[in-house]
């Protein structure tokens, strides 16, 4: 019998772990569901969470991200996978992408009815990432479309739309290049070896042998052959100075005490003057000590432990800088249009929280005093008793303390499509609005230069591969507003949320740092942060060398940080994905269409002077 209080979505969950294990033959296989980004660990798949209700959608997304990694996990052997894995960027993305796809072919052949719920999942992916609005093949992603590519070849299926519509974007130039190779793919599909040489081939045909570093095949032979001939001739000269030792024992024993002896004793004479030399170098005058060069600061100050590899290759810049003002307008007018039904409701909204902030500025007034203006109201106490002295009042200003609003905006790839559209426009009304109000507001954004690493990365490969660089990508630190700028000024940079290619991946503790130093500077005497973001920290360059909660405990850190100096007060939105596990004051909302309300109840809660209120709506932690 099942009871009430159970999760109608359990079962289905417990159902899919067991297949999961099942095709992936591992039976020891984790499997858990989160709001978190998919991923898989060496003994852990994460799956996206599936609700109360199970839509269509939820289950089909379930069971195609199921489906692809226990075909990764079945057919992808780590090793040989790592053996040929090229080091430069472009070269692996494309490499991983066509051993992705391999894995899916060989399944889909095998098991028919994994093909049609990997299709959702890649459906999905291709949505959320914007493929079906990318008209010009330089927008479109290569090594996806490499991917795709291999996986139609493979199958025969068609591809959901988005992706069709990557590949074909490349598809022509493909084929041209890499023609040839691409008829072996058939005969090289079931022999992971085989089929990386293949990949290997098709990354040299399209324009990056550069990349592919060092044949391993090749490398293997000569370490082999060397190593045999380095240990023969150990052995050889081994052999050689015990004979030669030998014999001149053998022919003066006497002698070779006395040469013995004497070597020794050279050697403890150059000892005591090498440590003689020592001491005289290192004698300071009295009174000086040695300068030692001082410890370099560390880039996080809510965790000195934080490492990053490279940060000259960051990049912290203004939104006008990184577009044409000619492109920013066209991006502006392709924004406004795209969110004209939600303007009026946002709109409405705005102006609700306009006349709760006029409100708190309107004036008020002091009664019972000694002089200022007759108090009517209270002449009847001293007709009832003469002896009562007359009331006075004077009108006051409620005191408004001046303050600063900063809005940080997750620029990351998953934010692309509706979620990114509406955070723009709530962000332009929203500080439209404040402004009115005399409360500044500065927009920012954050996001990384490049995938899977950028130039950061290419020195890391380059460089030796150092154990646990720490962040290994380049940040890119976006201004769509200054807090100083006026609104008009400003309006046309957040188009730039639009621009194709620009949204990547999310480092979230460095961004919330560099957002709340920047806000500790105002001279406001009260500074708030919002938050808007859809989920945890994702960097795939940085997650792939590191421990697997490397960024997500540094934005613990961070937030712990800002809450105990308590100069800025942090509140954050989450969009899609539970926030809440991060930040104490937040809201989760299922919907993006509740963005904008959710936004402004939180603003307005947090300009309400009554205490009680601001605590019942911020202790929330869940949308309506």
């Amino acid at each position: 019998m099942t009871r009430k209080s159970d999760n109608p979505a359990d079962p289905f969950k417990k159902a899919l772990s067991e297949a999961t294990r099942v095709l992936a033959d591992d039976p020891e296989l984790g499997v858990t569901f989160s709001v978190d980004p998919p991923g898989q660990t060496s003994d852990t798949v994460r799956l996206p969470q599936v609700s109360r209700r199970m839509t269509r959608d939820e289950v089909l997304l379930a069971r195609g991200t199921a489906d692809a990694y226990a075909m990764q996990r079945k057919y992808c052997d780590p090793e040989t996978f790592a053996r040929y894995a090229p080091p430069g960027e472009m070269a692996r993305a494309i490499y991983e992408a066509m051993d992705r796809a391999r894995c899916e072919a060989i399944g889909a052949r095998a098991m028919p009815g994994t093909a049609g719920n990997i299709d959702a999942k890649i459906s999905d992916e291709a949505t959320r990432r914007g493929y079906e609005q990318i008209r010009d093949m330089k927008d479109a992603p290569l090594a996806e479309a490499a991917g795709y590519l291999v996986r139609h070849l493979a199958t025969g299926r068609a591809l959901p739309d988005g992706a069709a519509n990557v590949m074909d974007l490349w598809r022509e130039a493909i084929e041209d290049k890499a023609g040839d190779t691409l008829e072996d793919l058939d005969e090289t599909l079931s022999d992971q070896a085989a089929f990386a040489r293949f990949a290997r081939r098709v990354i040299s045909d399209l324009g990056y042998a550069d990349q592919l570093g060092d044949d391993p095949d090749f490398d293997d032979e000569d370490q082999d052959d060397e190593a045999s001939e380095a240990d023969e001739e150990e052995q050889d000269d081994a052999g050689q100075e015990d004979d030669d030792q030998g014999e001149d024992a053998e022919a003066d024993p006497e002698r070779s005490q006395e040469e013995t002896l004497d070597e020794a004793q050279a050697e403890v004479s150059m000892d005591e003057m090498s440590d003689a030399d020592m001491s005289e170098e290192t004698e300071l005058p009295e009174g000086e000590a040695p300068q030692e060069p001082p410890a370099p600061a560390p880039v996080s100050e809510a965790d000195p432990e934080y490492r990053v590899y490279r940060t000259e290759f960051d990049e912290e810049i203004k939104a006008e800088d990184l577009a044409e003002p000619a492109e920013l307008e066209r991006l502006r007018a392709y924004l406004d249009q795209q969110l004209e039904p939600l303007k009026g409701a946002v709109s409405r909204l705005a102006n609700k929280l306009m006349r709760r902030l006029q409100a708190q500025q309107n004036r008020s007034w002091e009664f019972d005093l000694e002089e200022g203006i007759l108090d009517a109201g209270r002449l009847a106490r001293v007709v009832a008793n003469p002896t009562t002295p007359l009331s006075f009042k004077q009108e006051k200003d409620t005191e408004f303390k001046d303050t600063v609003v900063t809005l940080l905006i997750d620029n990351s790839g998953s934010m692309r499509g509706r979620p990114i559209s509406i955070a723009a426009i709530c962000a332009d009304v929203l500080a439209r609005t404040l402004e009115r109000c005399d409360v500044k507001v500065e927009i920012l954004g954050f996001t990384t230069r490049a995938w899977k690493g950028g130039q950061s990365r290419e020195v890391w490969l380059t460089g030796g591969r150092e154990q646990q660089p720490g962040r290994l990508n380049d940040l890119r630190h976006i201004i769509y507003k200054n807090a100083d700028a006026p609104w008009r000024r400003a309006r046309n940079n957040l188009g730039l949320m639009m621009k194709e290619g620009l949204l990547k991946e999310n480092i979230d503790g460095e961004a919330l740092e560099w957002a709340h130093r920047r806000t500790v500077k105002r001279p406001e005497v009260r500074k708030i942060l919002m938050v808007i973001s859809d989920g945890a920290p994702v960097d795939d360059s940085t997650l792939s060398v590191n421990p697997a909660n490397y960024l997500e405990k540094h934005l613990r850190d961070v937030i712990a940080m800002i809450e105990k100096r308590r100069q800025v007060e942090l509140l954050a939105i989450g969009i899609g994905h539970d926030v809440t596990r991060y930040y104490d004051r937040a809201v989760t909302i299922t919907d993006v269409e509740q963005l904008a309300g959710a936004m402004t109840e939180q603003l307005a809660v947090l300009f309400d002077p009554d205490k009680r209120a601001r605590a019942r709506v911020l202790g929330l932690k869940k949308a309506s």
